[in-house]
């Protein structure tokens, strides 16, 4: 009987495998059709425990290494946003997903299908999301490995999202891509390059119109990798851990990297200057020395106090496993002062993957994230809630609580770039036990009014429900 259900696991891989290599040539294309609702992707990477998952539920906003996922453009008061959605709640099916929200009139459209992942569903496939000078927007979709190549599109017309034609594919995984006026894309991404360490390694590559790039170059090769990244007038900033064999479970340390030329030159924080790839775990870019504590690193965003100096977003613990086998999960801050890197905890969730994002607007640094217990305690994600710091990071207070008694996990809060104050952030729910609908939200900023994208759509148009908590 093992054996059998063995045999019939290869076999179903096998199949998975061939209407993916059938699918290619469709995944390449831009679907541009229009979908009956905001439905986000289900998924679990199967890995599991006496607590449960290592990670799953509705991950439509996932991974923290896509970004941006989503753009206020002021040109047109619109936040366009990007997602992982699906055909419906039975199913697994991965389509990558574009919408806005339209600020004055406070609506959504029925979202635009631009890529169909046929055959995958897997949200490592998702996309980032980038608006040029002229108001074309790109979508990078994630690839994975070499098995699926990374596919960018453009949209035909400038701040609309109703047609996008293919216009480059390469080997990509976790797209990070930024446009700076008067210079182009420098775009940030991961590939599998030393499969000796099943090493996931970081390059970039540049281009002035999206169509035409550079070749690409490492950025770091220290066993593997994942990075967060953010730009301030024109200097782009990345942080990244490291991975000890190649092993994602073993992920720890957090360095930082910055350029101010498009990637021709590479520095510390101190203006220290570089020669990459990076390839040892001891050198001048290193931040946190977590591995010498014997803990891991979960990278959540990187933003800027008002002087332009870095601040890291991450949750550390000590055990890749969910349960409390890890704790304490803590949310830290490592903070640049302009002469040392100060660390400072905000608070303490039961995850891992608690995904949230850092918000800082003058003397105020905002976290909204999924830091409290939700109804699946030891899943991914949990119930929303604000952060704030008035003392730049030093001390935290908790708010409010955004969500409460929910019926499933809220999970990944995204801030969008420029983030506005009546979506602030967004974020997907989902059950982190066992296959679920998976709904979409957004909050504004203060953290007091929560939306939800409507799940079913039979008009173009639809305003986003108010939804209300119990006490």
């Amino acid at each position: 009987m093992e054996k059998a259900l063995i045999y019939s696991k290869i076999v179903k891989r096998l199949l998975l495998s061939v209407m993916i290599i059938c699918s290619t040539a469709s995944v390449l294309t831009a679907q541009n059709k229009r979908a009956n609702g905001y439905k986000g992707i289900w998924y679990t990477i199967e890995q599991s425990s006496e607590y449960g998952y290592k990670y799953s539920g509705g991950l439509g906003t996932y991974t923290a290494d896509h970004i941006p996922v989503a753009i206020y453009a002021p040109e047109v008061d619109k936040t366009f946003f990007l997602y992982g959605g699906t055909t419906n709640a039975n199913e697994r099916h991965l389509l990558i997903m574009i919408s806005y929200y339209d600020h004055k009139k406070k609506v959504v459209p029925r979202p635009v299908i631009v890529c169909d992942k046929n055959g995958v569903d897997d949200p490592h496939d998702n996309g980032s999301l980038a608006i040029d000078s002229e108001g074309y927007i790109w979508v990078f979709v994630s690839g994975r490995n070499v098995s699926r190549l990374g596919t960018i599109y453009k949209s035909t017309r400038p701040y609309d999202i109703e047609n996008f034609e293919k216009i480059h594919e390469t080997v990509m995984t976790y797209p990070q891509p930024w446009w700076i006026e008067k210079k182009g894309f420098i775009h940030l991404f991961t590939k599998y390059t030393a499969p000796e360490t099943r090493g996931r390694e970081l390059y970039w590559s540049t281009s002035p119109d999206g169509k035409h790039w550079a070749p690409d170059q490492k950025l770091a090769g220290i066993e593997g990798h994942y990075q967060i990244s953010n730009v301030w007038n024109g200097k782009l900033v990345t942080a990244f851990n490291f991975h000890p064999t190649g092993s994602a479970d073993t992920r720890t340390n957090i360095y930082m990297l910055q350029t101010n030329d498009m990637g021709k030159s590479w520095e510390t924080v101190n203006g220290q200057k570089v020669e990459t790839p990076l390839t040892e775990i001891q050198n001048p870019a290193l931040v946190y020395d977590c591995q010498n504590e014997g803990k891991l690193v979960y990278l959540n965003d990187i933003n800027f106090d008002k002087a332009g100096n870095p601040v890291i977003l991450a949750i550390v613990s000590r055990h890749f496993q969910p349960g409390p086998q890890g704790n304490p999960h803590e949310w830290l801050v490592f903070h640049w002062n302009g002469h040392e890197w100060e660390r400072h905890k905000i608070c303490e969730s039961t995850h891992n993957y608690d995904m949230g994002s850092l918000y800082t607007e003058g003397d105020t640094w905002t976290v909204i994230g999924p830091t409290e217990p939700g109804p699946q305690y030891y899943g991914t994600g949990g119930e929303m809630a604000l952060w704030t710091s008035r003392d730049e990071g030093k001390t935290w207070e908790r708010k409010r609580l955004i969500t409460r008694g929910s019926s499933y996990n809220q999970s990944y809060a995204r801030r969008p770039v420029n983030a506005q104050p009546d979506f602030y952030a967004f974020w997907a729910d989902g059950h982190a036990d066992e296959m679920s609908e998976s709904h979409l939200y957004f909050t504004n900023r203060a953290g007091n009014k929560v939306w939800e994208l409507p799940y079913d759509m039979n008009a173009e148009y639809a305003s986003p429900k108010r939804v209300k908590f119990r006490k």
